[in-house]
């Protein structure tokens, strides 16, 4: 299979040099700003110390991560100076703040923040997050829909790599109950919508399709029910794949990527379940954070990072790719074909 150069560019740097991800993300707003909020008793989270602990966060976990996935308002202009002339760039381009309806949520991306723009600052791929639940209503589902095709489209015209991160809720007014007992239903419905060609993902970013109280132990002989989950999941994507931690536990979380691994994920990309513990055990001491991180975060990172090279399938061994993966357009005509903005 022939990808644009840009995205096969793109994506070869995002993973290491067997073509795992193991991306650490510093994107998260909300959770920090309201853990701050609380900290100092005040209604807003200033910005210097929104972007203070992000700069902690990836001066301190950079050199386990392939790749560093940031926010444009706090983490690369405050830590911009952290990333490793060998690691990749995803910049996030969704607003953390959604519109919710009787219907469903509906995503926007961040004032004046474009796939243009995060191409021009030299990214190697743009990160989306649409809050999804197949059952919404039909203006909903049409406007969350057309909120990534659009995205997706745009990624094309600016060649970059594409991920896609979906993550279903409650709608208001259901019983507190539905997603947990509806998970996986919810999950593998949503995958199997943007895993259309038309939304032109070219990498997930993708939520545990069963709950935490189901997990159990990927080793033991009554986990084959959920690892079919999990194995459903990759065979409906269609592209490579990645987990995500959602702000689980740790030990959690390496189970999680246990069944994701047996059922073709290609890495992680993750944030709280490595790095929350150290920011709330610590913050406002910035130090005594940064020396929690370098010792159990980075720890932690280098076990999930051995557990993925020895697991996880290079995104290069994708059947997608089934003979191959390649850069189209390599050949003495490249420079007269290949098109501009």
């Amino acid at each position: 299979m022939k990808l644009s150069a840009g995205k096969w560019l793109g994506l070869r740097r995002l993973a290491d040099a067997s073509g795992r991800f193991k991306i650490t993300a510093v994107d998260q707003r909300p959770p920090i700003q309201n853990e701050i909020r609380a900290r100092r008793g005040s209604t807003e989270a200033p910005w210097k110390d929104v972007a203070d602990v992000k700069r902690v966060l990836a001066e301190s976990l950079a050199a386990e991560s392939t790749a560093l996935l940031m926010d444009p308002l706090y983490a690369w202009p405050r830590a911009h100076g952290a990333l490793q002339h060998d690691q990749g760039l995803m910049l996030t381009l969704e607003h953390a703040a959604f519109e919710e309806t009787p219907g469903g949520r509906r995503s926007s991306l961040i004032p004046e923040w474009t796939t243009a723009k995060i191409k021009r600052v030299g990214a190697d791929g743009v990160k989306l997050l649409a809050w999804y639940r197949p059952d919404a209503s039909k203006h909903i589902l049409e406007h969350q829909q057309d909120f990534v095709r659009r995205v997706g489209q745009d990624c094309i015209r600016y060649d970059i790599p594409f991920l896609l991160e979906l993550l279903v809720y409650p709608l208001p007014n259901e019983a507190p109950d539905v997603v947990e007992r509806h998970k996986s239903k919810f999950v593998l419905d949503s995958v199997r919508e943007f895993a259309k060609p038309e939304y032109a993902v070219d990498l997930f970013k993708l939520e545990s399709p069963v709950t935490d109280s189901e997990l159990g132990d990927p080793d033991a002989k009554q986990a084959s029910p959920v690892q079919q989950v999990f194995m459903e999941m990759g065979n409906l994507a269609g592209c490579p794949w990645v987990m995500l931690s959602a702000g689980t536990t740790a030990a959690n979380f390496r189970r999680i990527l246990k069944y994701a691994y047996r059922a073709g994920a290609s890495g992680f990309l993750a944030g709280r379940a490595i790095w929350w513990k150290a920011f709330t055990d610590n913050f406002p001491d910035l130090e005594a954070m940064r020396g929690a991180l370098l010792a159990d975060g980075l720890n932690y990172l280098r076990d999930l990072n051995t557990l993925t090279d020895a697991t996880a399938i290079a995104w290069t061994a994708h059947p997608v790719f089934d003979k191959g993966v390649c850069m189209a357009g390599a050949d003495h005509e490249f420079a007269l074909r290949y098109e501009g903005f």
